[in-house]
Order: C-alpha cells, then structure tokens, then sequence
C-alpha cells in the first residue's frame, strides 16, 4: 500500500507557514519599533475569544461565519489599543495589552467550560491544527495578507513613522489615532486569520522571534526583512521536517525550532560583536556548564521525588465501597502491570503476548487510557464503548480495547474516525490506527468529511479485513 511521503503530509502545512512568515515577520518590526511585544498576543487571544464563543453558538470553528464573528472581536481590539496609545504619560499600553490578553484568555476558559469537549478547543485555540489547513483555507490567507501588505505598502511612510517616532509625526500634525486605528486595524485581520489554523503560540513566534533576531542584527528595515524571511523558511523546514520524522504535532514543533534559533542567534550574535573573542566563548563556556548542571539537577530531583513518598495521592483508600467508578463500566484507578481476560475479571499478573503487544504500539498516546484497570474484561469495554454516549469516553474505551486487543480495537478505531464530529477525536484515532498498522493510511484527513475520506476509509476496512484473515489461518 502506497504511504503518504512527507510531500503528501506536509505540503499545505508548509505553505500555509511561508504565507505567514511573509507578513508577521513584517509587521513584528513594527511591534518591535513600537515597543509593544504582547500585542500580538493580547489580539490572537482576543480572536480565539471570538471563535470560542462562535464555538458555543455552534459555529465550526473553521466556517467562515466563525472568522467573521471573530474579526469582529479583533476589531473592537484593535480600535482600543489606537485609542490607548494617545495617553500613554498616564498609562503604559503595555498595562492595557496585558489587562485584554488576561481577560480575552480567562473568559475563553469560562465559555469552554460551558461547552461541549471545551478542553480540546482550548487545546486546538492554542497549538492550532496547521497540519490539516485546507487549501481554501491557504488561498484566502494569502488574498487576504497580500491586501494587508499592498496597504502597508502604499501607506508605508505614514505607517513607519508613527511606529518610529510617534512623538515627531504628532509634531508635524499627523492624526496619530487615525493611523494607529488603520494600523490595528489591518493587524487584527492579520491575527484574526491566522489564529484559525497557526493557534495562538505559533502565531505570536512567527510575528515576534524573526523580528528579535533580524533587529539585533540591523537597524535597516528593508535587511530586517529579508533576515525576518530567510529565518522563518529555516524554521518551518526544520520543524515541520522534525515533526514529520518524529510524529510530534507540527505547531509545537515550529514553535520549539524558533526557541532554539533564536538562542542560537543570541549566541552567536554575542560573539560577533563582543569587544573580547576570548572573553565572550569563556562566558559561553560558563554557561554551558550551568545549563547542563540545572538540566542534570532537574532530571536527578524528578526521579528522586517520582520515587519518595511524597509522589503519592494525599488521600489514599483501599478499594472498596468507596471506590469511584465509571457509569458505562467498571473502571478503576491505573494498574499498568495488570491484565484483563476476554469474560472475567482483570487479576494481577504478567500481560498477555497481545496485550502486551497492542499496549506498545499505541505507547505515548496522548490518552491516559491505557493504564485503565477494568472490572469485566474486553466484554465489560466492549459493553462500554458501545453505551458511551460522550465521544472522548468512547476514545478512551477503544483505544483500551485495542491495547488489549488491536485487531479487535482498529475496528471501533475506525468507528471513530467514520461518526465523530470532533477533530480531535478523529485525529487521535486515525493516530492510534497508524501506529497500529505500522504504516500511514494515505486518503484519510481527519479534517474533512466522511464523503472525501471514502477511499482512505476503504483502505483501512481491507487492512482490518486482511489482518483478522491472517490471525485465522494462524489458528487453523
């Protein structure tokens, strides 16, 4: 069966991170001239905001009613920050961008929590699902953010002379709110878009870490630019390629590449314009050593106080009456070195060969599930997977049943991936499935719908099929 090559996985991925280099690695110097790092932050918190709540009025998060609902939020952001910066003698902007981004951040907490599967939303808001941005998707931010540039572009000396020197461009009678307004104004469409697929985190590292390096680098805009770039493609090729070959979600992995860039920038460019070669490689050297010692002192802590006493629940019982259990099913407290039989009850004891099996293969799954302990066998989570009615339970269950059994387990995987109306849930299936097999599933996005999936679905159906054959003849 043909494999999707990182071509196929990482294409969309890829591009969609190009077009957002392009234009916050732009407007991030101007962030920079304007000395104001979080706004960036405080308006990608602020369209997540507008989502979320579109969210719970049932607007997908990735419609188009859903991006109007959240520019709305953005803009009423934005023309507060231009009103804010004309009395900053009285109080710093950077106080009113701190005071939006806590609030914009602790209500998106207060509407989830009200909805259904809030904890993957906020999840999705954060870290963002740029791995399966969808080409309409791409081609609308690229309209879009070449409007914004072609704006800044024909506007760009008034727009650069506020971000400058606001206090001369008031003196030689520019409107200065007017400006800032048009300004905030393009930025939050920028912000507003990009939130959908980047998330908040990688967001704020696109418009921020080149815009750092490039300005400790020159002073002049047009090589700020062009450093801005080159660093962002670096960044996107090493951490999309490392999330790739690592299977490791790519926003992240973007985001952690950037943290390392830009300490590796701050290295060097350290060195460089150090008045003493020596002197500034003996400081590297003493730093080293430090940052080796704190890692080396961190990790001896973790295993010293995983081991103690203190690692243990404040309020331990025995099992008994008292005991908390699922409504579906009789679910324990984690008990990772039992093991459960197909009609009794789990008994301590070494795992089955395919017990054992199933658990290594879905091992670092993001469910904590696999260290269920199950009163009632397969039969008992069979009997719960098929009454759960909540969508993470069933994740749960199945990915459980195929620990214990992954042939029997893939197939309510793919029940999963077929009915479930949540991303996440899909992902983290079709994810299970994959380690399963051994191999990627081409044809299956966990993003779109079940219709264009028909063929990928198809494919898993006969793998099911032919791996259930195979166990068969061995029997026989």
């Amino acid at each position: 069966m043909h494999q999707l090559g990182i071509s196929d996985l990482m294409l969309r991925a890829f591009l969609e991170c190009l077009i957002l280099v392009g234009i916050h690695a732009y407007l991030g110097l101007h962030v920079i001239r304007r000395k104001v790092i979080f706004v960036d932050l405080a308006l990608a918190q602020v369209a997540a905001l507008g989502t979320t709540v579109g969210f719970v009025f049932g607007m997908a998060p990735d419609s188009t009613a859903a991006l109007l609902f959240s520019m709305m939020f953005t803009f009423v952001a934005a023309a507060l920050f231009a009103i804010t910066r004309t009395h900053r003698d009285r109080v710093p902007q950077e106080a009113i961008i701190g005071v939006v981004f806590a609030i914009a951040a602790s209500v998106v907490i207060l509407v989830v929590d009200r909805a259904p599967h809030g904890a993957e939303h906020i999840k999705e808001v954060m870290t963002g699902a740029i791995l399966w941005v969808k080409w309409d998707a791409i081609i609308l931010a690229a309209i879009a953010y070449s409007a914004v540039g072609l704006f800044h572009y024909i506007f760009r000396k008034p727009i650069l002379a506020i971000s400058e020197d606001p206090t001369g461009a008031k003196e030689r009678g520019m409107r200065l709110w007017v400006w800032d307004f048009w300004f905030y104004l393009s930025f939050g469409l920028v912000i507003s878009i990009s939130v959908r697929t980047a998330g908040v985190l990688l967001v704020f590292v696109f418009l921020v870490v080149p815009a750092i390096i490039a300005s400790l680098i020159t002073h002049k805009l047009k090589y700020q630019l062009i450093i801005g770039w080159s660093m962002g493609f670096l960044v996107t090729v090493l951490g999309l390629g490392t999330s790739y070959f690592a299977d490791m979600p790519a926003g992240p992995s973007v985001v952690a590449f950037y943290g390392v860039v830009l300490g590796l920038a701050a290295i060097v460019i350290h060195i460089v314009h150090s008045e003493s070669k020596s002197r500034a490689f003996v400081q590297l050297a003493i730093g080293t050593v430090i940052t080796l010692g704190l890692v080396g002192t961190v990790w001896a802590a973790g295993h010293f106080l995983a081991q103690s006493s203190l690692a243990r629940p404040g309020h331990e019982h025995e099992h008994g009456d008292h005991e908390p259990a699922l409504a579906d099913a009789q679910v324990m407290p984690p008990k990772a070195n039992e093991s459960t039989d197909a009609s009794g009850p789990v008994v301590a004891g070494e795992r089955s060969p395919d017990m054992e099996k199933g658990c290594k293969l879905l091992d670092g799954n993001d469910s904590a599930v696999l260290d269920t302990h199950v009163h009632g066998g397969l039969s008992g989570l069979e009997k719960a997977f098929h009454k759960a009615s909540d969508l993470e339970a069933k994740l749960a269950y199945a990915l459980h049943i195929a620990c214990h059994d992954p042939k029997l387990g893939a197939g309510h995987l793919l029940q999963l991936l077929k009915s479930a109306d949540v991303p996440f849930v899909r992902d983290e299936a079709l994810s299970a499935l994959t380690k399963i097999a051994g191999k990627k599933f081409p044809g299956v996005d966990p993003d779109r719908d079940a219709e264009e999936n028909a063929e990928g679905f198809r494919r898993i159906e006969e793998w099911i099929k032919n791996m259930r054959s195979k166990e068969g003849k061995n029997k026989g």
